[in-house]
């Protein structure tokens, strides 16, 4: 069989037939044909044979894709009609792939998926889908590749779980669109965070505050509120999460009992409470007005979003302890909510608490076979603990000696 002659058209003839105006079909051999109808449309088809059939690929118009350059798609199509693809059929499925913008993507991932999640998780994913939406929100979801990624990252300035946070919300997003065939692959596959940002820092160390300190913490000049919620996270050794978000119904007085629900950080719970922290449980009570809550929110703005009645904010006791160490002296070292429950765990063992039961004070589950059939709850040794760690907590708010004999010793 003769081989076709290629190459026949030149970009003087195209641009006479376009001045002309005549309808043309003029192949450039290789299956290549220019086209140019009635109306003045000039284009390249591409005329091949696939599964006995005869068939038709438009490649382009002309001059946006210039003769050269739509000798060069032909060719690349001839190599795949060869190898048995037929790329009529590939440019309909890319037609029938929706193509949508990362905003539109994020608005689908919002309604579907973020709606699902915890409502910290929720939090934290929904502000950094703000920041994708503002830095490639305009951007076509097709078009979206690796460097763009790792451009979003680099581009904030935050710390390292923060962006590791932006990391599994741009992970998410664009595994739902590869969910939903918007695209073939994910961008962010292959990509090592650590690459871009470097390593985890290594976890801040939890600190054991001393007798001395404990005297100045428990006689803070803070506002009431602030130094009553304090004493008794510190007292009682809960998460801040349970308690400022602590609903004035799960308090029982009279029973001198704290139910804490379930929540993604630990199993539902009830924490016996010793005298002195039921006072400060009545003092907040009072502070808190008519709000369903022990520590309600105290700006109108956070308010007014919540209809009105809603816990503090997140922060709002971490700033309160950040606020009194600055302007406090003598001095403190700076701690946070958290290093209020290493503190009291410290000195629960100092003070001869068995281990298993400080770590049933702060709500951790026992390990391995014997967390998942031990159900008893352990509510009279908790008390027992609780009680003296009270005390002990009293007398150094009294700056009294404490002459307690230690647990272990009293055995």
């Amino acid at each position: 069989m003769a081989k076709r002659e290629s190459n026949l058209l030149s970009d003087v003839q195209l641009r006479k037939w376009i001045r002309e105006g005549a309808p043309v079909a003029k192949s450039d051999g290789g299956a290549l044909t220019f086209t140019l109808s009635a109306a003045g449309s000039a284009s390249w088809v591409l005329r091949f044979r696939h599964g006995g059939r005869r068939q038709e690929l438009t490649l382009g118009s002309y001059p946006d894709l210039t003769l050269t350059a739509a000798r060069a798609v032909a060719a690349k199509r001839r190599v795949a009609i060869a190898e048995g693809v037929n790329p009529a059929d590939e440019v309909r499925k890319a037609k029938a792939r929706k193509d949508w913008t990362v905003r539109q993507l994020i608005a689908d991932y919002r309604e579907r998926v973020l709606m699902t999640l915890a409502a910290s998780t929720q939090c934290s994913y929904g502000r950094n889908l703000k920041r994708v939406e503002n830095g490639m929100g305009a951007m076509s979801v097709q078009t979206v590749g690796p460097a763009d990624i790792v451009a979003e990252i680099e581009r904030h300035k935050r710390g390292w779980v923060e962006i590791f946070t932006l990391w599994c919300v741009l992970r998410g997003i664009f595994k739902h669109a590869a969910g939903k065939k918007l695209i073939l692959s994910n961008p962010c596959a292959g990509i090592q965070l650590d690459a871009i940002i470097g390593k985890r820092p290594d976890v801040r160390k939890r600190l054991m505050l001393t007798d001395s300190e404990l005297h100045v913490l428990m006689n803070a000049k803070m506002r009431d509120v602030n130094l009553y919620a304090v004493r008794i996270a510190l007292a009682t050794g809960v998460r801040i999460s349970e308690l400022y978000t602590a609903l004035r119904a799960d308090l029982h007085f009279d029973e001198a009992r704290w139910h804490v629900p379930a929540s993604k950080t630990g199993p539902a719970m009830d924490i016996p409470l010793a005298p002195i922290v039921v006072e400060w449980f009545e003092r907040l009570h009072v502070l808190a007005g008519a709000s369903d809550y022990i520590l309600p929110a105290r700006l109108s703005n956070r308010l007014d979003r919540h209809d009105g009645d809603t816990h503090v904010s997140k922060d709002a006791i971490r700033e309160a302890i950040d606020y009194w160490i600055k302007s406090h002296e003598p001095k403190i070292r700076r701690f946070t909510p958290h290093d209020l429950r290493s503190t009291m765990k410290s000195h629960m063992r100092k003070l001869g608490v068995p281990r298993d039961i400080c770590e049933m004070c702060l709500n951790h589950r026992l390990a391995g076979v014997e967390g998942i059939y031990d159900q008893y709850t352990y509510w009279d040794e908790r008390r027992a603990a609780l009680e003296l760690w009270a005390e002990f907590l009293t007398t150094r708010m009294r700056d009294e000696k404490w002459n307690v004999i230690p647990i272990r010793e009293a055995a």
